[in-house]
């Protein structure tokens, strides 16, 4: 394998410099295949299920929906960690990219659910899955409890999802060898998505307490399937040794963790219009995240019986969540979060820099980090 020379990044980047290093991971191109790539499966999903009944439609339509938009990034670090690095079992680039953007129907899955048992209410801007198909039920008149119907659909969509996940990377094109080879890097990233939900709904109810629950909870449930194990996939596919497997871990794992932060703190502090979500269901369905949970160590008695009163009560007021942001800020919960993604950030930003790959790889995966880290939605 042929390695590009080391970079030394900067722990910053200002907009243009990020819009820059975006082209040179071919972002656009990116998010263009991944997307058409999607719209062709559907389009043969759809003459299949609305060939067993027209009430199917709206099933295939929902998965469309939840696959749609979005920042595509988990294909790109994919992509990127396969063109990352020379081998001698070259695969198809048109291939790959099929085959990455079959984690976006991993992803979408994840949404519905996760939706579901957060008992949100938008997503992307619209009703969530459940929600969506509550109000179906209502607007047919339907006979049952809307909610319930809702409930079952979404988990009927998300399970769809997933099911196509793994006909796509299948049906993608890359070699019988590369997906021998991808294959448990995929089955272990399914696992941890899945125990990660679980303990996540644990956390909820009062297990794995303390910011170090909190983390776990995000590793298994978010950070491994967006960095770690799409980085894991890209060198299955490549078949890239050792070396290049744990230098993506020590990439992955530091910034998988500030991606899922930065998300954690755009669920409480993002502007809705751009994220596409309240601000306030966060805290309204109770979040158990390391900012909440560096709240509870850092602010004193008064700020943590504020606290206790409105996280987690769908009835509070905007008053009394925009208290519960101030408490943040003024404890420093909300500084910690910040300085801790801009430390993990900055660690894996030092391990792409050291790490045996390409020099237009590193740029990629240098950019990919910058935007996974300091995104607005």
């Amino acid at each position: 394998m042929t390695a590009g020379t080391r970079a030394t990044p900067s722990t910053s980047a200002n907009s243009a410099d990020q819009a820059v290093s975006l082209r040179a991971a071919d972002l656009d191109r990116l998010r263009t295949t991944v997307s058409d790539t999607l719209e062709a499966f559907l389009a043969e999903k759809r003459a299949v299920l609305a060939g067993m009944d027209d009430e199917l439609v709206p099933v295939l339509e929902e998965v469309r929906a939840v696959a749609e938009g979005g920042k595509r990034l988990r294909p790109a670090f994919a992509y990127w960690g396969w063109r990352a690095v020379s081998t001698a079992h070259p695969e198809d680039d048109a291939a790959v990219l099929r085959a990455v953007a079959a984690l976006e129907f991993v992803h979408g899955s994840a949404l519905v659910h996760d939706d579901v048992m957060d008992e949100a209410t938008t997503r992307r801007g619209r009703r969530s899955t459940h929600i969506g198909f509550a109000g179906r039920h209502a607007d047919h008149g339907l006979d049952g409890d809307p909610a319930l119907f809702g409930t079952g659909a979404a988990i009927l969509v998300g399970d769809l999802a997933l099911v196509w996940s793994d006909e796509l990377l299948r049906r993608s094109g890359i070699s019988a060898e590369a997906l021998v080879r991808a294959r448990p890097v995929w089955d272990t990233m399914r696992t941890e998505v899945t125990a990660g939900q679980y303990l996540d709904l644990l956390r909820a109810a009062g297990g794995l307490p303390g910011p170090e629950g909190a983390l776990k909870v995000a590793r298994y449930k978010s950070a491994g399937y967006t960095v770690q194990r799409p980085l894991h996939l890209g060198a299955a596919i490549a078949d890239a040794g050792p070396d290049v497997v744990e230098a993506y871990t020590a990439i992955a794992l530091p910034l998988g963790e500030a991606f899922q932060l930065r998300d954690d703190v755009l669920g409480v502090f993002g502007d809705p219009d751009v994220t596409g979500k309240s601000a306030d269901e966060d805290l309204r369905e109770g979040k158990q995240t390391l900012l909440v949970a560096l709240t509870e160590t850092s602010a004193d008695a008064e700020g943590r019986a504020l606290l206790r009163r409105v996280l987690g009560d769908p009835r509070s007021t905007a008053d009394d969540l925009d208290a519960v942001r101030d408490l943040m800020r003024s404890c420093g919960a909300l500084q910690q979060v910040e300085d801790r993604i801009t430390t993990q950030t900055a660690a894996a930003r030092e391990a792409i820099a050291e790490a045996p790959v390409l020099d237009d790889a590193r740029s990629a995966l240098d950019a990919l980090a910058v935007a996974a880290t300091t995104r607005t939605t």
